[in-house]
């Protein structure tokens, strides 16, 4: 409510107590009278000061109507149509809750100071991350649906694809201004950090710069783009930074800790990575700076002396009936060209650390199961298949070949025989597992615990692509794919915060879920009815002060 000054025709001041509401049809600002006061002229002969007198009226009234036990009378008119959708969002105020934690708002409002555009950019980069968090999809969606939520949005769809273009050249500005804000109101544990690649396939003909062919997680023949992410000790993300497809994963690692070492101040960082970062020039970086790796080895591709050190028994402890691991101090030789083409000749002092789990050995046979079976079946009926849909499985095929134009397979000059050999050679190492350090004073039992936290940056791309739906991407400018990843990056860093909040006891897609089904229908002026109500919503609630079990609110 407010104190509305009405001038008369007779030019007198009529003074009157109002409340505005958007009419949820035509969006359009509706007054209503709440009490009449009189003329200010008169009043001025009861009150010194009637303006301020009844601006503390209204702030009491609003007061009085924001308590708990306030009553609102309701008139339900039976012979009333539904015009539209009158459905809200209410549960994305959680997450509005961190965004402005982060004081992302301001970010934008200083930087659009500078420039002259006729759009708010913070309202377009609040839409599409509350969009892509709460119902994911084309920027064209999120716009369409944007009254799902109580936010000003009056921006057109060309403003979207505008400010894309202007997010993209913010994207590094706006990562470093979200770390440090976290730092600032969490702090952040960087003492360890967690690097990983994955990739997005684009469903395209033509390859451009950024997206290019290569080698697909997913094992799609499409161009990609290639991802690095960071992410700390808390499995809250760091920073990001996209690559072109064909880029290999090991060459995109030491771009982006160079970055963010110089732009962040981290500097004491323990890198932990799996095998494909595993190179060389990777290691003997990391290996003199001030805080080191931890990787993985692989055993199958390794040396023969490698190999020999995890078959032989000796030395390994059984720390229980399904595990046993052994250790020892190496001396690994570096030999590469570096950025200047300077060859670089080191000797790096590491641990490596060798485990064995019966678990994990029973796991890799269980996989490989289904590989065999399909290799057995194409042996049986070659004519069924191709060279994308034998993937994994043609490795255990002896005289195997491809057509060049169709990827069939053409009938082989000899006959099509299963690789015993290959799968006796690998089912040595099951159960196996080779964790190097340059870390070489530290514990086995840190070595090994720390590795482990790399399933925290596997759960964050799997909520990248599973519950962001990041991919499909439907812009296809380089500018506006970057815009559409730094997007998807705000939203990881909300939902990621509010998990690490409740300590991680809810997955993100159930956190998600129960914040989209948070929603309310109007049922007359600024009166709004809520419906849903779970244990997930009351545990956020408690988070940010928000009480999501009321029946009602204006």
């Amino acid at each position: 409510m407010y104190l509305k000054k009405s001038k008369t025709n007779n030019g007198r001041v009529y003074l009157t107590i109002a409340e505005g509401h958007r009419d949820p049809v035509t969006k359009r600002i509706r007054t209503t009278n709440v009490k009449k006061i009189g003329y200010l002229d008169a009043l001025e002969n009861e009150y010194p000061d009637p303006i301020a007198h009844f601006t503390r009226v209204v702030e009491e009234m609003n007061l009085k109507m924001a308590e708990e036990n306030k009553q609102a009378n309701i008139i339900v008119d039976m012979n009333l149509r539904i015009t539209g959708n009158l459905r809200k969002n209410f549960g994305y105020v959680a997450l509005s809750a961190v965004y402005h934690e982060l004081e992302i708002d301001k970010f934008f409002a200083s930087r659009q100071q500078s420039v002259d555009i006729g759009y708010n950019m913070n309202a377009v980069m609040r839409l599409l991350v509350f969009a892509r968090l709460l119902s994911p999809g084309s920027k064209k969606k999120a716009y369409e649906e944007k009254e799902w939520f109580f936010e000003r949005s009056d921006f057109a769809l060309a403003d979207v694809y505008r400010a894309l273009s202007r997010f993209s050249a913010l994207g590094e500005a706006l990562q470093l201004w979200i770390h440090e804000h976290i730092v600032a109101k969490y702090g952040r544990d960087t003492s360890i950090t967690y690097y990983d690649v994955t990739n997005y396939y684009f469903e395209i003909d033509e390859q451009d710069d950024l997206r290019r062919k290569g080698v697909s997680k997913e094992h799609h023949p499409d161009p990609i783009v290639q991802m690095g992410l960071f992410i700390d000790n808390c499995g809250l993300p760091v920073a990001y930074q996209l690559f072109p497809g064909n880029s290999n994963d090991c060459t995109t690692l030491l771009p982006i800790i160079k970055r963010i070492r110089r732009q962040y101040g981290i500097g004491k960082a323990v890198v932990v990575s799996d095998k494909g970062l595993n190179t060389q020039k990777n290691a003997y970086y990391l290996a003199n700076s001030r805080g080191g790796y931890v990787f993985s080895q692989s055993v199958r591709g390794g040396n023969e002396e490698l190999k020999s050190y995890v078959l032989n028994q000796r030395g390994y402890q059984w720390t229980s009936e399904y595990y046993k691991k052994k250790s020892r101090q190496f001396t690994r030789n570096v030999d590469f060209e570096d950025d200047n083409g300077i060859r670089v000749q080191a000797k790096i002092a590491e641990k490596q650390v060798v485990f064995y789990s019966k678990d994990y050995d029973a796991k890799a046979k269980a996989d490989r199961a289904s590989v065999i079976k399909k290799a057995r079946t194409i042996i049986s009926n070659p004519q069924n298949f191709n060279k994308h849909n034998t993937y994994g499985a043609a490795k255990y095929i002896r005289h195997i070949e491809y057509d060049k134009d169709t990827g069939k397979i053409v009938e082989p000059k000899s006959l099509l025989v299963f690789n015993d050999e290959l799968l006796a050679e690998e089912e040595k190492y099951d159960g196996y597992y080779v964790i190097v350090s340059s870390r070489h004073q530290e514990t086995d039992d840190w070595i090994i615990d720390t590795y482990k936290g790399l399933w925290r940056i596997e759960e964050t791309f799997r909520i990248s692509k599973n519950d962001l739906e990041a991919r499909p991407v439907y812009v296809s400018r380089d500018d506006r794919i970057q815009a559409h990843f730094l997007t998807c990056f705000v939203a990881m860093v909300i939902i990621r915060l509010i998990q690490f909040k409740l300590n991680y006891s809810f997955s993100a897609g159930k956190i998600l879920e129960s914040l989209a089904m948070s929603c309310c229908s109007n049922i007359q002026h600024n009166l709004y009815l809520f419906d849903y109500y779970d244990d997930v919503i009351e545990k956020v609630g408690s988070l940010f002060d928000i009480d999501f079990s009321k029946k009602f609110r204006t």
